[in-house]
């Protein structure tokens, strides 16, 4: 990781080793793509991007989904296609998402885009519309 991206100090929602269950709508919101299309938006995201996407957590076991980490507030700023589900602080109850940590072994879980200084959360906004582009359909508010 190159110096301008290193992660210094570690956000508190990074655990030191491991992974931990962290409560959405605290630290972050977070979208979750399930399965290939998962894979397709998140491939999306990093290479429009430059590969510095920001936090990005795939899950290895089930339907091996996509966890996009956004900033507090911002998923239910906007309606998602089928298969994509923003996960924030609602009256629908509390929502948990993995995080793992940056180094050591922490599968099921792992880093598909590491969250960087300049990038420490997942654009909303380029979310949405790839979200919607990989969905096959145009971007709808």
């Amino acid at each position: 990781m190159e110096l301008g991206n290193s992660l210094d100090p570690v956000p508190s929602w990074i655990p030191a080793s491991g992974h931990a269950l962290r409560h959405v709508g605290i630290h972050f919101d977070a979208v979750r793509a399930i399965g290939m299309l998962g894979e397709e938006i998140a491939y999306e995201v990093m290479q429009f991007t430059d590969f510095h996407a920001g936090p990005i957590v795939r899950s290895g076991v089930g339907e091996r989904s996509m966890y996009f980490l956004l900033a507090p507030g911002t998923a239910a700023g906007h309606r998602w296609p089928p298969g994509v589900e923003a996960m924030n602080r609602s009256a629908r109850g509390a929502a948990f998402v993995g995080v793992p940590a940056l180094d050591g072994a922490t599968w099921p879980l792992d880093w598909r885009s590491r969250p960087t200084a300049e990038a420490l959360f997942v654009d909303v906004a380029l979310l949405h519309e790839m979200a919607w582009l990989r969905a096959g359909c145009a971007v709808k508010e």
